[in-house]
């Protein structure tokens, strides 16, 4: 062992109040860190993982982000005339060749497609009636871009198939009208269509808001009930690498015209709200090491104010001013290390007891208990915090106690 460390050692073991507490304040800090940012990544991810399992990653949609020039328009646009009150030309929803355009998008790699069809429906049972986000699906296909068939509580995804007119609604909208499987439900669409659909399965996202308004029936019956035969206005993808899909979204766009949307679009205004969530926690979280470093300064300025007569035997001894100012920078250092190391175990202990708390909230989703991300960054970013705080916190006293004059101090003290 060096002398400069045997030193930092001997200042650390005789004033061992202050260093445990020091250590403690480093601990806590650490421990809390990692607890927090444990719990908010890991309930973020996994809302995030419904959000993006709920719905497709890309949607293309029969419609366009700017609505198109009106001929008036085109020919009268820089006109001196205003003209006012024109009727719109009426254009046929749908995307055109849709069909076509799925098996090409089904040849790029990393995608699958599906189509579909949706629309707006009343559901009516038992003298309750509640409103419905119909889609017309493929079972096949949908099977290999949604968990369609894994969310399902009750029933099959080939029932669809099997039934006459089939249908399938989420739990929360089931519950509203008091379904169950094997019920014959009244459908309504806006066309004056009216089917009579048997409850062929329930499904559950963890997605309040999709279990209580959204249902699925076989494309062919979709395209019946709201009166547009061979007709789709939704194609869905789902990617290998969901990150890709603002990419995707943008190359699909350019190339067919109509508006497609990524799942992070589609959910902006939610991921900007976790984001600055996100800000808040680790300033807040910060600050606990921050004033844990603060207890460091304060011991180690203390330690300079009564070892300065020391210091300057040390230094008329040969110390030079660097050999100083390693003595107290170790000092907290060492604080800063072991406090990380047991922060670590408090951190862990965190992890462990709050992942095993179970809990029954509703709200955009559903949650059942606190899902606690493990990963080593918790751990790294709380270390790296920790020791660089507490070393720039006794970096400034020790930055004191090496400029100390040996003359200065030896004089007075005689």
């Amino acid at each position: 062992m060096s002398v400069v460390t045997d030193i930092a050692l001997t200042h650390l073991i005789t004033r061992k109040r202050q260093s445990v507490v020091s250590i403690l304040g480093v601990a806590l800090g650490v421990g809390f860190f990692i607890g927090a940012s444990s719990m908010l990544a890991g309930s973020q991810q996994d809302f995030v993982d419904k959000l993006v399992d709920s719905a497709p990653h890309v949607l293309m949609k029969d419609e366009y982000r700017n609505p198109p020039v009106q001929p008036v328009e085109r020919l009268y646009g820089k006109g001196a005339v205003e003209l006012r009150n024109l009727k719109p030309r009426e254009t046929v929803r749908g995307i055109k060749n849709g069909m076509g355009t799925i098996e090409a998008l089904a040849r790029l790699p990393g995608v699958e497609v599906a189509p579909g069809l949706t629309g707006q429906v009343i559901l009516h049972f038992g003298g309750k009636d509640a409103a419905s986000a119909i889609t017309g699906i493929d079972p096949e296909r949908e099977s290999r871009v949604s968990k369609l068939a894994t969310d399902l509580v009750a029933g099959k995804l080939v029932d669809l198939q099997t039934a006459g007119n089939g249908i399938i609604v989420g739990t929360g909208l089931a519950a509203k009208l008091g379904l169950t499987i094997g019920d014959t439900v009244t459908v309504t669409a806006p066309a004056g269509v009216i089917l009579k659909m048997k409850i062929t399965g329930l499904t559950r996202t963890g997605n309040l808001q999709v279990d209580q308004t959204q249902s699925y029936t076989l494309l062919k019956k979709a395209q019946v009930l709201l009166e547009r035969p061979n007709v789709i206005n939704q194609i869905r993808l789902r990617l290998a690498d969901v990150e890709q899909a603002r990419q995707v979204a943008a190359s699909i766009e350019a190339r067919y015209g109509y508006w497609t949307e990524s799942w992070q679009e589609a959910n902006e205004d939610i991921l900007g709200l976790l984001t600055i969530r996100n800000i808040i926690m680790y300033t807040i979280v910060g600050a606990i090491l921050v004033v844990a470093s603060f207890g460091i300064f304060n011991v180690i300025s203390t330690v300079v104010y009564e070892k300065t007569r020391d210091i300057a035997i040390l230094k008329s001894m040969g110390f030079e001013r660097g050999d100083i100012l390693r003595i107290f920078v170790l000092e907290g250092l060492l604080v800063g290390l072991t406090g990380t190391l047991i922060g670590w175990a408090v951190g862990t202990g965190i992890i462990v007891g709050m992942g095993s708390i179970r809990l029954q909230l509703t709200g955009i989703v559903e949650m059942q208990r606190f899902v606690m991300d493990t990963s080593p960054f918790h751990f790294l970013v709380s270390a790296g915090f920790a020791v660089l705080s507490s070393t720039f916190a006794s970096w400034l006293p020790a930055r004191k106690a090496a400029a100390v004059r040996p003359v200065d101090i030896l004089r007075g003290a005689a």
